[in-house]
């Protein structure tokens, strides 16, 4: 997961006690049980809709910080890299947990191509003819945990002198030049920003540097964090289709997979050796813009040089089987409709917090609905629990198995709830597709965006077009993908008491119970054309007077036209008092429109150059400083468009423009689902 890669608003509840959170959690409750009361007055016996509030007391009574701690324990005994032994002891927990509650458990395979770390070094050579060869592993963490490394870096070595560019964005190289610095044939050292780490080394490739060294500053504990630098989601050897046994690959020469890994060499550092090399320049003090934020030295230079840095990575692309695992509850009236709820396994090292914080608590739903089970629940719709392997080399388990499953995902799954990190520290985040906001909002007063590609929530938003949402606690944590992400530090830093655990898995448990259980799908395609409109505006302060804007305007205002209808005939379906067969039928015929709206958003074109990414409203932006987080297809556009003619780049503004207004007007068509 990149924490980097989106800008997080949302509400910052850090202030609120356990306590107070209980009352949360609550009033959440209470929400949802006004929802019930007021949206069904079915007098038919139904078998465990949500509105049975013993079942949602039997759901929240049966919460457990306790339990929750002790799967976390087991999870993070031992280091667990996808595509390693200790990964696949993973693996067994969790399969071994959802069958000893009962669940219908099944694993999905995958051969992948992973990328491992053989062996790395780097050495400071000082002007006075001195040098020191440099520890990479944290302190007392060597043949422990996996070496700091990035994963797809090519294999390569370097002997040339330092520079430092900041965040390593294009103004940081503006910046270098109008200083007078050259970063050709230099190593160039950055500091992690919320750029993704394969753009910040391929913009130094772009610059002529021979190799890069990133490291990230705030880190009090001397950490180095790992991560991936290859682009695009999923197996790189498998791009639009499933990584199966015996399947076609790629080969590894292509350039359809060659241009997914960077072309120089990279490794991360910690922030006390970065500190070190940094020391050491000389050349043109550091802009005054870089000073502002620097969180150790601010009066630095630049270089480069004169210090040299002897760099060496040797990495091993290998194929390897990953798994995925699930288990899965079916529905009893509407079993072809899907729920799912997900969360990755595999971690860097240990993984207390990134992912196994929620990996815990989809643990701990599945005791919980196995408790509601035994009481004589049963979900209307069916429940999938996913656990998804090989997610931190690029969300290659969710992305294969959605590849592999597409057609299917595209006509039945409902929506995607998805956790990862789930406990951080305080406060509390949702990120969401607009048409879930009426029943996040109930908790987080504010929704952010699913833009970024930062988890697994990606392939199924972005390529499969299903309604998404990512739950989590805090905003960002100073061990991220080190050795110290662990138990001892959840246990001491993380959440002590687990409370935060336990809300996060009673408000993603309680999600689910909903969006399975509710005769109509809670979805409200208002409140998405209301956030159209406000994206629509945006977007008109960032474009000159001779783009149009009409087209988009103009699909909004139907989308908000068909969405109020339907808010009209879902209040009339929730009123009637007799259940007969007919209803049903419109029930289910409203249902499936609103499931299926969100499809609309998708492009069979994808976005330009990155044709795996369909979704035109959310999706990453092919340069990380646009000002723009939604439209990516238009706000890559407006970017190339600085870089061209001027009537040549409205036009390519233009065109993105008039494929946004025609996926909205898709999505309007699927909502009112005729003919035209």
């Amino acid at each position: 997961m990149s924490l980097n890669s989106y800008k997080p608003t949302a509400i910052f509840l850090s202030k609120l006690s356990t306590r107070s959170w209980s009352m949360v959690l609550a009033v959440f409750l209470c929400i949802i049980g006004l929802y019930a009361l007021n949206h069904s007055h079915s007098k038919k016996p139904i078998r465990g809709v949500l509105n049975d509030s013993r079942f949602q007391q039997i759901f929240l009574d049966s919460s457990s910080n306790y339990t929750l701690s002790s799967y976390l324990r087991a999870l993070t005994l031992h280091p667990h890299l996808a595509g390693t032994q200790a990964s696949l002891q993973t693996k067994q927990y969790v399969e071994t947990h959802f069958k000893d509650c009962g669940l219908q458990t099944h694993t999905s395979e995958f051969e992948a191509l992973l990328s491992y770390p053989v062996h790395c070094s780097l050495s400071v050579h000082y002007r006075n003819g001195s040098s020191k060869d440099l520890q990479l592993t944290e302190p007392g963490q060597a043949g422990r945990v996996v070496m700091p490394y990035h994963a797809y870096s090519p294999s390569g070595s370097a002997f040339a002198k330092a520079v430092f560019v900041n965040y390593g964005r294009d103004e940081d190289y503006v910046a270098v030049a109008a200083l007078g610095v050259n970063v050709s044939e230099c190593v160039v050292i950055a500091r992690r920003g919320e750029m993704s780490r394969g753009i910040v080394v391929e913009k130094a490739a772009e610059k002529g540097a021979v190799a890069v060294l990133l490291y990230t500053e705030g880190d009090l504990f001397g950490g180095v964090e790992r991560g991936t630098v290859m682009t695009g989601l999923g197996d790189p050897l498998t791009p639009g289709w499933a990584s199966v046994n015996g399947g076609e690959k790629l080969g590894l020469e292509e350039r359809e997979v060659t241009e997914r890994f960077p072309r120089i060499p990279s490794m991360p550092i910690s922030a006390e050796n970065a500190e070190m090399i940094l020391r050491s320049l000389e050349g043109p003090r550091f802009p005054y813009e870089w000073r502002k934020d620097l969180q150790r030295s601010k009066v630095g230079r630049v270089g480069p040089g004169p210090t040299f840095l002897n760099f060496t990575y040797q990495e091993e692309k290998k194929m390897v089987t990953i798994h995925n695992i699930f288990a899965v509850i079916k529905g009893w009236e509407e079993p072809d409709r899907y729920v799912l709820l997900g969360n990755h396994r595999d971690a860097w090292t240990y993984g207390a917090v990134d992912p196994n914080s929620g990996t815990a608590a989809l643990l701990d739903i599945a005791r919980r609905y196995a408790l509601l089970m035994h009481s004589g629940w049963t979900p209307r719709r069916t429940i999938i629990l996913c656990s998804w392997d090989a997610e931190e080399f690029g969300m290659v388990g969710s992305t294969e198995w959605v590849e592999q499953n597409l057609l299917n995902l595209g006509s039945k799954a409902v929506a995607y709830l998805n956790v990862d990190c789930a406990v951080q520290g305080p406060g509390f985040f949702a990120r969401s597709t607009p048409q879930l906001d009426n029943l996040l909002t109930a908790v987080t007063k504010k929704i952010q965006r699913l833009s970024a590609v930062d988890s697994d929530f990606a392939p199924f938003l972005h390529h499969a077009g299903i309604p998404s949402t990512d739950l989590y606690y805090g905003k960002d944590f100073p061990v991220y993908h080190t050795a110290f992400d662990s138990y001892d530090w959840m246990m001491q830093y993380g959440d002590p008491s687990f409370h935060r655990h336990v809300s996060v898995s009673g408000i993603w448990g309680l999600l689910a119970l909903q969006l399975a259980g509710d005769p109509i799908l809670p979805f409200d395609y208002v409140s998405y054309a209301a956030q159209l409109q406000d994206y629509a505006s945006s977007l008109s302060k960032l474009v000159d007077d001779g783009t149009s804007l009409h087209a988009i305007t103009t699909s909004i205002q139907g989308l908000a036209a068909v969405a109020e209808k339907m808010e009209e005939e879902a209040k009339k379906l929730r009123e009637q008092e007799t259940i007969d067969d007919l209803l049903e039928l419109k029930r289910h015929s409203l249902n499936d429109r609103l499931m299926l709206a969100e499809r609309g958003f998708l492009d069979a074109e994808g976005l330009p150059g990155r044709p795996w990414f369909k979704h035109l409203v959310y999706g990453p932006l092919s340069d990380d400083e646009s000002k723009l987080v939604f439209f990516p297809g238009v706000a890559n556009a407006i970017t190339q468009a600085a870089r061209m003619p001027k009537k040549q780049g409205q036009s390519a503004i233009q065109n993105e423009i008039w494929r946004v207004a025609r996926a909205i007007q898709r999505a309007a068509d699927a909502l009112k689902g005729e003919l035209i």
